[in-house]
């Protein structure tokens, strides 16, 4: 079935099965029951006490993590732990604006936003972009670097869940139905692929394929250009030398440790010190600059050496129920729109937090993507927490 609508058999029906019960009412999403009913006209408090214990989490693992970093090259062993607490301010204001925003006037925003983010992933490309480590993916603004691509997922999001929702009738045609959405997110993976970004054109592609997927795009068409984005990216990777390294490095970082493996490598050595319950908060070896990016994009593998097996399962379940009510949230929406935008909300969080596990843990090559709550970043922790504050702001209406 689509997402939310009566319609011919979809594989999508193997993520969302929903029955349209002839009282205006849908059934199952992902095993949640009809007669189950959750909060009318309140908060989720769960979605948020789990969000604030991981953004304290994260608070805890940034200082951790970027003490020595910062003493070394900022004079101030709390440099980026205040940028952070001040980062998290800035986001909190966002998650209570995203909370309280009356709907209408967000999807009023919805293409001002899509618009706003197109003109900063373009003025990136431009001189008044910051070049670092040969990616040109950030704009100086004032003491305070943005990474417009943060917010291109929420724009993006936005986009596809007013599409899917109301172009139900014309979705399954490929002239009207698929081609707007794959031209939209084809221009902004385009203007990441440029930067270099290719983690981030990844992203927004895996928002696409599973919009369209639960949104009731034929499955051939998914298939055709699923098929052709792999080659694409196989093509990609072939012809940069600098991608292919990474991506050989990913197969066997042993083989070159200290080069192209060298990152995944200390990476493990720190998630294999950790053992059960860790070496102790602040005690990691990992961080004295052993670990690039011990504070940002690896920031999990400080945690699982401090923590252990035991700090990094209480993190997974944690983020498993933040999953668990945003997706309990998007399923029991009974306008279409407000469905789609919730679940669409709750896969930048999920691609994010997945794709971040799975290049520390050596899973998947190195991409750049922020764990959602913990990494070092304001652009990243304010996406995060407004994307909470959307969550709760739909969770009032969840039947």
């Amino acid at each position: 079935m689509r997402f939310g609508a009566q319609a011919d058999a979809h594989p999508s029906a193997a993520l969302a099965d929903l029955r349209h019960d002839g009282s205006g009412h849908y059934g199952s999403f992902g095993g949640i029951a009809h007669g189950d009913h959750g909060p009318q006209n309140g908060v989720d408090w769960w979605l948020f006490a789990i969000a604030l214990t991981l953004l304290g989490i994260g608070l805890l693992m940034v200082l951790s993590a970027s003490g020595i970093v910062a003493e070394r090259f900022n004079g101030d062993k709390y440099y980026f732990f205040k940028r952070q607490l001040i980062f998290a301010c800035v986001g909190g204001v966002s998650l209570f604006t995203a909370a309280l925003m009356p709907r209408n006037l967000l999807y009023k925003l919805q293409y001002p936003i899509l618009f706003g983010v197109l003109i900063l992933l373009v003025l990136v490309l431009t001189p008044l972009g910051n070049k670092v480590n040969g990616a040109r993916r950030w704009i100086q603004v004032g003491p305070v670097a943005v990474q417009p691509m943060e917010f291109t997922k929420i724009a993006l999001a936005l986009y596809l869940a007013y599409f899917m929702s109301t172009k139900q009738e014309i979705i399954k045609t490929f002239s009207r139905g698929v081609i707007p959405p794959f031209a939209v997110t084809g221009v902004f993976c385009a203007l990441l692929l440029r930067q270099p970004d290719f983690g981030g054109a990844a992203v927004l592609a895996m928002i696409l394929f599973f919009m369209c997927l639960v949104g009731g795009t034929r499955f051939f068409y998914l298939a055709v250009s699923g098929a052709a984005a792999v080659a694409g990216a196989v093509m990609l990777v072939v012809h940069s030398p600098y991608r292919f390294r990474r991506f050989t490095a990913f197969l066997d970082p042993f083989a070159d440790a200290q080069d192209s493996g060298y990152q995944l490598v200390q990476s493990l050595f720190a998630l294999g010190s950790g053992g059960i319950t860790g070496v102790g908060i602040g005690a990691s070896r990992q961080k004295l600059f052993y670990l690039p990016e011990a504070h940002n994009d690896f920031i999990i593998a400080v945690l699982g050496e401090e923590l252990g097996f035991i700090g990094m399962s209480l993190v997974f379940v944690l983020m498993g129920m933040l999953f668990w009510r945003s997706f309990r949230i998007a399923a029991r929406q009974d306008d279409l729109r407000d469905r789609f935008t919730a679940f669409g909300v709750t896969l930048v969080l999920l691609l994010g937090a997945v794709l971040n596990m799975a290049v520390v843990m050596g899973v998947a090559p190195p991409k750049g993507v922020p764990m959602p709550f913990l990494s070092y970043g304001g652009s990243s922790l304010l996406t995060t927490l407004t994307c909470v504050g959307l969550l709760l702001n739909y969770s009032r209406t969840a039947r």
